[in-house]
């Protein structure tokens, strides 16, 4: 039996404490390199979770089979596609810079078509404006619109040149997603047993994290690969060039709400209107409203449903800051932690009011459905 004096006990128990924190952030600076390959193993078991416990269901004593079966989904669905676009996208991005390079495609000539182009009311309108040194706009823009393609030449090259660390990162994920497919139930047991927090407060956080890390990626990456293929498809029915980087602009834009991908049709049909193409701007017009941007508005229901109850307003906020933080990480982490902060108040909230359990909903429905 052990007689220590309550004080000593206190101090010895704090230097626990203390030891368990410094491990704790010792373990997260070891990982840290792989922090987006962990991340990304993580969202995959959660998402695919359901298609590996139907595997087991039917092959209950072979839960690694299961597990390996499930994985070589995972790669044939997502990441063989996703490495072959990536390729096909470095492609176009160099031969569309090597057009720029070459003045094939110039810039500054095209902004000059476009402000030759203006009807008198449009010109008039931006003299009232300011908007009048058109030479420094075009100087500008162009330099911009050519800077971003040099950089993305430029990343494409790094890209070959660290395939090694991409390959392992690669491999890391995979890894981790097998054995958190295989052993995903007892691993999360582990954490609901050490996490110091009242069994219904863990439970309750927990189940609200896989909620909307599995809502966030099927209402969001999916929402933005349909959309990227339809406003891809869209330009290159129309004969504008580099259709498939224009394509995963807009599925990249897509991913933030709001404003999406009318940051990328929007100003092309608005050059096709005034360079005269107005069958072209026309068209353009009609799908990005009607059909690009309906995409959103039908498939997000139905893949996310009632699941996240977080407002718009603070998908968008939280997206852009994750974003801004985590790079495209942020994507998942921002809405993530928007989820669990909406979460954890509402925990709060009910423990001063003094309410029973955690029954409902931990998120409020926004009203506007």
């Amino acid at each position: 039996m052990d007689n220590k004096e309550p004080s000593a006990a206190r101090i010895e128990d704090g230097v626990f404490l203390g030891f368990v924190l410094i491990v704790s952030v010792a373990f997260a600076l070891v990982i840290e390199p792989f922090f987006a390959a962990i991340l990304w193993g993580v969202i995959a078991a959660i998402l695919f979770a359901p298609v590996n416990q139907g595997l087991v269901g039917m092959m209950p004593r072979h839960r690694n089979s299961a597990a390996a079966l499930t994985l070589l989904l995972i790669v044939a669905l997502v990441i063989v596609p996703a490495i072959i676009l990536a390729m096909a996208l470095v492609q176009e991005a160099t031969l569309f810079y090597a057009k720029v390079q070459t003045g094939e495609i110039n810039f500054a000539r095209m902004f000059a078509q476009f402000q030759a182009s203006l009807p008198r009311w449009a010109a008039a309108f931006l003299e009232r404006l300011g908007i009048t040194n058109f030479a420094a706009v075009r100087e500008m823009l162009s330099e911009g619109i050519t800077s971003s393609f040099r950089t993305v030449a430029t990343q494409a090259l790094q890209i070959g040149q660290s395939a090694f660390s991409f390959l392992m990162a690669l491999g890391v994920m995979l890894y981790l997603t097998f054995f958190l497919l295989r052993d995903g139930p007892k691993l999360a047991a582990m954490v609901d047993r050490a996490a110091p927090m009242r069994t219904a407060y863990r439970q309750a956080l927990m189940q609200q994290f896989v909620i909307v890390t599995r809502a966030t990626i099927k209402g969001s990456i999916v929402v933005a690969i349909v959309q990227g293929v339809i406003g891809g498809v869209v330009f290159w029915a129309l004969g504008l060039p580099g259709a498939l980087l224009w394509g995963v602009l807009m599925g990249a834009f897509s991913l933030i709400p709001a404003v999406g991908t009318g940051l990328v049709w929007v100003p092309v049909a608005i050059y096709l209107f005034v360079t005269g193409a107005v069958v072209e701007g026309l068209i353009l017009a009609f799908c990005g409203m009607f059909v690009i941007g309906m995409v959103d508005n039908i498939l997000r229901p139905i893949l996310v449903g009632r699941d996240t109850r977080i407002p718009d307003y603070v998908v968008l906020i939280t997206t852009l800051g994750g974003i801004d933080l985590f790079g495209f990480n942020g994507i998942v982490i921002g809405p993530v932690i928007a989820a669990l902060f909406i979460a954890t108040w509402n925990i709060v909230t009910k423990m001063r009011t003094g309410a029973d359990g955690l029954e409902g909903p931990l998120t409020e429905e926004p009203s506007g459905g």
